[in-house]
């Protein structure tokens, strides 16, 4: 089923219409996660995911088999890939090749908002 989920956020503070702000993990407090188009519209190949990570904070530090495609939309953050570090800010692409080591950590003052396109089953 096609649909539209409504942009209602401004500034920094992203969300949809029909969106629920997810918490991103018990051990990561200040980062949320939110899911505009997934499985629950009925997207099986891919999934686009917006993370907001409040200033201080960071991803998980992982490695998996799929493949990201991130777009930061506001922010600044040092990303690790593998065993390079790179800075990042609004409208940088970055793609994680899989099985790459890779973590967001947020710069300054600001949080960190951005956008990461996975493949929907993983």
């Amino acid at each position: 089923m096609s649909i539209i989920r409504r942009f209602n956020g401004k500034d920094n503070d992203y969300t949809w219409e029909g969106v629920e702000v997810r918490r991103y993990s018990e051990e990561f407090d200040g980062v949320t996660k939110q899911v505009p188009v997934g499985p629950e519209e009925g997207s099986n190949n891919f999934h686009i995911r917006y993370f907001h990570l409040e200033p201080g904070k960071h991803s998980n530090k992982e490695f998996h088999p799929h493949e990201h495609g991130v777009i930061i939309m506001h922010g600044r953050a040092r990303v690790q890939l593998k065993d390079e570090f790179f800075e990042v800010g609004p409208k940088d692409a970055i793609f994680i090749s899989g099985n790459d080591l890779h973590q967001f950590v947020v710069l300054g003052d600001e949080p960190l908002g951005f956008l990461c396109v996975v493949v929907g089953r993983r």
